[in-house]
Parts: structure tokens; C-alpha cells; sequence
């Protein structure tokens, strides 16, 4: 699959490449006690940390037309990445879309642009119906891109992805195509996402801090 590069201003999001392994694996080391509580692992334990061997895994996945990996830039600094993946489609014609940015880059809006560039791309170019993403609920900052983009709520799910060693409750976002006239950039630059918009109901927050008993033969 054709991976674009993609800009508005100072932001630009870049098909990954092998030769980004060393930068990438020097942002994430640098940046482990900043990204380490968001990190997916294996629930099998720890595995290696190859960051060549992960792009060329994304790299093989998008020839297989199934994901389009990313890095996100600031005026031309790879400033982390974002991958949009399990691209699905016929009748689903859905994505997910994942990301991380570095610390010293957080607050310049690059990941709430980097999403909106790759949602438009996944609408107007791919031709995806449903762009989804999911949150843990401790992560302020992601809930707070998803509420500035607009992506409607859509529910909990429990137990959804393992991450940073444990199985996290995860709350679930989504946009599909017929929700947005011009796309999801163009409708954040111009102030025109509804009031209320990919906020999660307080009921919904209270049933995330509940935690499930645990099955004691696990």
C-alpha cells in the first residue's frame, strides 16, 4: 500500500522507514519513563526490544495492504510515530489508529494533526468507512485528542489490550465517513466539532474506575 507524506504547517506525518530505527529507538529510551505506562506488551512476558525488526514488521504489514506506519514530525524532527492498522475491507472498511510522541514535543498539537491528516487519508484515499480509536482511561492526554478532534464515544471495553505488563480497560472512539462534510482537519482549524464530542459520560468513567475481581486461577 502507497504510504503518503502528509503536512499542515510545521507537522508532517512520513512513511517509516529501516534507516529511522536508531532515531526512533534513541526517542524511546530517552523517553521510557514518559511512554513505558502506555506501552502494548506481550502477555506471554517481556520480549526484545527491536526497533528495526518492529519497523520492518510494520513495512511488511502495509505491503500486505493491511497497515500504513508512520513517523510524526516537527519542522522536520522525527518527534514520535503513529501507525494505522488492522485495516479491514468489503463490509467492514474500518482502521484503528495508534500513537506516541516524545515528551519535549508534547503540547504543539502534532498527535491531535498527525490523527486527523491520517483519518482524512484513511477516508478520501483508501476509501475506509470507520477509523477507531481506543484509550486507557488514565490517559488524559489521548482523551483529551480524541475531544478535540471529535471522535464519538462508543463504550468501555474491558480488559482490552495489554499493556505496560496487565490486560487494561480501554475506552473506545470512532468516526465513520458520512459524520464529516470537508474532514476531520478541516472541521477541527475551523471550530466546527460539536459541543460535546468524543467526551466520556460520568457514568462511563465511574464503571472504568471499577475494577473487575480477578479470577483467581489465572
Amino acid at each position: 500500500m502507497f504510504i503518503p507524506t502528509l503536512s499542515d504547517g510545521p507537522i508532517s506525518i512520513r512513511p517509516i522507514r529501516v534507516r529511522d530505527a536508531r532515531p526512533l529507538e534513541r526517542e524511546l529510551v530517552e523517553n521510557r519513563s514518559w511512554l513505558r505506562t502506555w506501552e502494548a506488551t506481550s502477555p506471554h512476558g517481556p520480549s526484545s526490544f527491536d526497533t528495526r525488526t518492529s519497523i520492518r514488521s510494520l513495512l511488511a504489514n502495509a505491503r500486505a495492504g493491511l497497515g500504513l506506519p508512520f513517523v510524526l514530525e516537527w519542522e522536520g524532527e522525527l518527534a514520535g510515530q503513529l501507525n494505522v492498522s488492522s485495516i479491514s475491507y468489503g463490509s467492514v472498511a474500518s482502521a484503528s489508529i495508534g500513537y506516541w510522541v516524545s515528551e519535549r514535543f508534547a503540547g504543539k498539537g502534532i498527535t491531535p494533526t498527525g490523527v486527523a491528516l491520517a483519518t482524512d487519508y484513511c477516508f478520501y484515499s483508501v476509501g475506509l468507512h470507520r477509523v477507531e480509536i481506543c484509550i486507557r482511561p488514565e490517559n488524559g492526554p489521548s482523551l483529551r485528542v480524541v475531544e478535540k478532534l471529535g471522535f464519538r464515544y462508543e463504550g468501555l471495553r474491558r480488559r482490552y489490550i495489554h499493556i505496560n505488563g496487565d490486560w487494561r480497560d480501554h475506552f473506545c472512539f470512532a468516526l465513520v465517513r458520512e459524520e464529516l462534510a470537508g474532514g476531520v482537519l478541516k472541521r477541527w482549524k475551523t471550530g466546527d466539532v460539536p459541543a460535546g464530542e468524543g467526551s466520556v459520560p460520568e457514568a462511563e468513567r465511574a464503571a472504568a474506575a471499577q475494577q473487575l475481581p480477578i479470577d483467581p486461577r489465572r
